[in-house]
């Protein structure tokens, strides 16, 4: 099975309905990554086959909890995972792609660019010293930070009605039990990924 085809079945598992441009700039997003990686180290998932599982189809896996969107913030966004892939799917909603390492967000602009994305922005700084002119709807990262650690650095960041997303490869008992529920409820969901074997927990977190 060619990547085009990996891509397209991984989707159709996911539940999503994606258009032809969308795929096309989701491959080309893969192979830029795959090509920069070799050089800059980018990530330690090496393969385009399993990168496509492991960066694309799992930050897909976000889309239909993105329910309502019209901006989000993709906090330490790395390699721009899930925010580009995100974005490419959500050409309706505006991301803003943060993180403090300038080869990353030199990556993500590239991206941006590579794929012509009109509806993201990168931001190199930490989250701590980031102001948004707007407050988004979601915020979402990929392991960013314990759970405590990532309310805590984006507090300044959530409106009453934002939610907080992040994915964790399972959440252990100890680290749900340190968050502060007088002040945050969370909710979590395993999440089927193609291609994935590691259990993918998605943990939902708003304020109360």
């Amino acid at each position: 099975m060619n990547l085009d085809a990996e891509l397209r079945a991984g989707a159709e598992v996911l539940g999503l309905e994606l258009g032809e441009s969308q795929y096309e700039q989701l491959l080309e997003y893969l192979h830029l990554l795959e090509k920069w990686s070799r050089v800059y180290n980018l990530t330690a998932i090496r393969g385009l086959s399993k990168m496509l599982n492991y960066h694309l189809l799992d930050s897909l896996s976000l889309l239909t909890k993105l329910t309502a969107c019209r901006s989000a913030i993709d906090v330490g966004s790395g390699a721009g995972l899930p925010g580009i892939p995100l974005a490419i799917a959500m050409p309706e909603a505006n991301w803003v792609l943060l993180d403090s390492n300038s080869r990353k967000t030199r990556f993500i602009q590239q991206a941006i660019a590579h794929c012509r994305l009109q509806n993201a922005q990168v931001v190199q700084a930490r989250v701590q010293d980031y102001h948004a002119p707007d407050l988004p709807d979601f915020i979402v990262s990929r392991a960013y930070a314990s759970l405590t650690d990532f309310c805590d650095s984006v507090a300044h960041l959530m409106a009453p009605h934002t939610r907080l997303l992040t994915m964790k490869t399972g959440l252990k008992p100890e680290e749900a039990g340190k968050l502060d529920t007088s002040r945050f409820v969370l909710e979590e969901e395993i999440l089927q990924v193609p291609g994935i074997r590691e259990t993918r927990s998605l943990v939902s977190i708003t304020q109360i």
